[in-house]
């Protein structure tokens, strides 16, 4: 039996004399396998999440994975074709007999035979993803793009030598006030027979652009038509795509839903991606064919959810970063990796879906992207920035949507400021040790005993916490499988209110924290939250390299906002906005312990859900709104990040935990926070190689 050793930890070797690298995605794990080793095994070794349930034999067919090529910057990986082993007689018979997604492989079947990047699709993750992007609940004045209209036409005359379409104008405008429309060719076609059949009476479904211009014909039926009118309000994340299915004439979400982001095998983050296409020719290609395949793949699933005909979605409105807004598009992202961060347009757009290659809505739905803000700041800050209108907010808010890219707006009624923060996958539960997409089976919430120093957690699929009877039982169908983006954010947390963690971000030993939890690792420490290995289970725990993974993502997103401070003038805010899925899952107190958001009393720390998806879903429903949006991001000011001096040095400052010179006075009224220093001489020396260690990083 093959045995892993992750990449950090292996015993250094000539490159030749190495085992082949194999990185998973989209839960980054990773670890070095000999030749021959079966993926499915590799996969089990890491604890990725790949399913199977035939042993190995090729039968079951769960155990698809789909490897990627190419130059991978971010792991360090060279992935050619050769890296795993040829196509075998039993992946042909599979295909054969069922069918197999080209560029599938069977994880039992292929086998590693050099470094390999290899991606985990959802149908094969034995715990699905739970993307927790939920609509929210918002009061929205119903005046959309695509709208349905019941017409009487006049019929032809011999008098009168007039066109079917021309009537049908003349219709609209002397019955509904619209005064020109254009028909595509696809739906010319059926305008007669459909006219006949109705005996001159029509519904039609009209898309009017915001702008000027003449209405398009999407549709028509015959008589009053009833069947239904339906559009999707899409967040494309660099992590997960978040879709609503809504009801275009009462503005109904009927159904929500989403799917991780296929593009997270070309790279966790978006610089990785734009790196990808930068070595590999024909790579944002790639990464544009598997985004626009998941969003069709998504609206399906929404359609079948909600039990509706897909023909019968007309619209989508779309809001994403701007790198995702160019790889969506079709457009190199490369001059958004180098400065002067110039995107292809910056203006809203309005598209034809199947220009778009979304084949699964109707024909001749249309698209509308929300315009982006700068290189930097997309499309989603302008959605955030439509759903939470902070230059109509009296007190001054900070407005803070986190994700893999952090979108942070600062304003009021004076003046907006905007800038992006590039936080990384760590609050989205990657590159951490025992990290995991948010599953069924993941820890999302911890707590410790501050005197015991004993923790306990929760996960997702049951409310009861693990101390609590009958926790066992209902953990059992999923396990305890590792933790999410809001479980590591809270254990980081609530070790630095135990003094487990001191301000440095350094865990102490177990004689220095006097608990046993306390582990070594190496030349320094991690702290056990759940150790089921005597059961064959994992063992999750808290590692110094997680600290450290924390550190560097809270640290991007409290200097970003700390340089809209700056240009605004000022040290303090009266409010902040938590958006998107932290928002919605992370107590403001942890958040405020690690030193994520600036100080402020707790009760001004709110939080607005998907605030993305919810400006989305204004845009879809109220075309007003996107005249409205595009104002007002041309009055906002943007600051990029990425040429700020001033950024480093409050990124410096933010590393401790909750910050090296920012006072938090607010904070000390509702915690008191131990000052443990476990970077002293003595206590066995672990203590003064962690400190050594750290000296050197700095």
């Amino acid at each position: 039996m093959s045995s892993a050793t992750t990449a950090s930890a292996a015993t250094p070797q000539t490159a030749a004399s190495q085992d082949p690298l194999v990185v998973f995605t989209p839960s980054g794990k990773r670890g070095r396998f000999p030749v021959g080793t079966p993926v499915l095994t590799a996969a089990r070794q890491l604890g990725v999440d790949l399913d199977s349930v035939c042993g190995g034999r090729g039968i079951c067919s769960k155990c698809q994975i789909t490897p990627s090529y190419g130059e991978f910057s971010k792991f360090g990986v060279v992935s050619e074709p050769e890296a795993l082993s040829d196509w075998n007689s039993v992946e042909q018979r599979y295909k054969d007999k069922r069918g197999l997604i080209d560029g599938r492989r069977l994880g039992c079947q292929a086998t590693v035979q050099a470094d390999i990047v290899i991606d985990v699709p959802p149908e094969s993750q034995v715990h699905k993803q739970v993307v927790r992007k939920a609509a929210t609940a918002r009061t929205i004045i119903m005046d959309p793009a695509t709208r349905l209209y019941f017409i009487e036409v006049e019929e032809p005359d011999m008098h009168e030598p007039t066109g079917d379409l021309e009537r049908l104008a003349r219709a609209l405008r002397e019955q509904w006030q619209i005064a020109d429309i254009r028909a595509d060719l696809s739906v010319l076609t059926k305008l007669q027979p459909v006219l006949r059949k109705g005996n001159w009476q029509v519904t039609v479904a009209l898309y009017r652009d915001h702008h000027e211009g003449p209405a398009r014909l999407l549709d028509i039926w015959p008589g009053l038509y009833e069947g239904g009118l339906y559009g999707l309000a899409i967040d494309l994340g660099s992590t997960t795509i978040a879709a609503h299915l809504c009801d275009l004439v009462s503005g109904q979400v009927l159904c929500s839903s989403g799917v991780m982001n296929p593009q997270i095998r070309f790279g966790e983050d978006l610089m990785s991606r734009v790196s990808y296409a930068m070595m590999n020719p024909g790579g944002d290609k790639d990464m544009t064919r598997a985004v626009r395949t998941a969003i069709n793949g998504l609206t399906q699933s929404l359609s079948t959810e909600a039990g509706i005909d897909p023909a019968t979605i007309f619209e989508a409105v779309i809001v994403c970063n701007p790198v995702m807004h160019h790889l969506l598009l079709g457009i190199d992202p490369v001059e958004l990796g180098q400065a002067p961060f110039a995107l292809a347009t910056s203006s809203s757009l309005s598209l034809r879906a199947k220009d778009l290659e979304f084949t699964t809505l109707n024909d001749r739905a249309q698209v509308y992207l929300l315009p982006c803000i700068a290189g930097h700041v997309g499309a989603d800050a302008a959605a955030v920035a439509l759903s939470e209108e902070p230059g109509k907010s009296k007190d001054l808010v900070l407005v803070v949507d986190v994700g893999t890219n952090a979108e942070i707006l600062l304003g009021n009624t004076t003046r907006v400021l905007a800038c992006s923060s590039p936080t990384g996958p760590a609050f989205e539960g990657a590159q951490i040790s025992a990290g995991q997409r948010a599953a069924p089976g993941a820890i999302e919430r911890v707590e410790i005993d501050p005197v015991t120093k004993e923790p306990r957690f929760r996960i997702i699929g049951t409310d009861l916490w693990s101390d609590e009877p009958g926790f066992a039982a209902a953990a059992a169908g999923s396990g305890i499988t590792g933790i999410c983006g809001s479980g590591i954010i809270e254990a980081v947390a609530e070790m630095r209110m135990a003094g487990l963690l001191d301000d440095s971000g350094l865990i102490g030993s177990a004689d220095q924290t006097g608990t046993p939890r306390c582990i070594p690792e190496g030349r320094t420490h991690a702290y056990v939250i759940h150790d089921a290995r005597a059961d064959g289970g994992p063992l999750i725990s808290v590692t110094q390299g997680d600290i450290r993974a924390i550190q560097l993502a809270k640290s991007a997103l409290y200097a970003g906002a700390r340089l809209l401070m700056d240009e605004m003038g000022v040290d303090k805010v009266d409010r902040v906005v938590l958006a998107g899925a932290f928002g919605a899952h992370i107590s403001p107190k942890h958040a405020m312990v690690l030193g994520m958001i600036p100080d402020v009393p707790l009760d001004k720390v709110f939080s607005a859900g998907n605030a993305a998806g919810t400006g989305a879903r204004i845009a879809l429903c109220n075309i007003a709104s996107r005249a409205e949006i595009e104002t007002t991001v041309g009055q906002i000011t943007k600051i990029e990040t990425a040429i700020e001096p001033k950024f480093q040095e409050h990124f410096v400052a933010a590393n401790a935990i909750p910050h090296k010179t920012d006072p938090f006075p607010e904070l000390a009224k509702v915690v008191s926070l131990p000052s443990p220093s476990f970077n002293t001489r003595g206590e066995g020396g672990n203590g003064d190689d962690g400190g050594r260690r750290r000296r050197r990083r700095a």
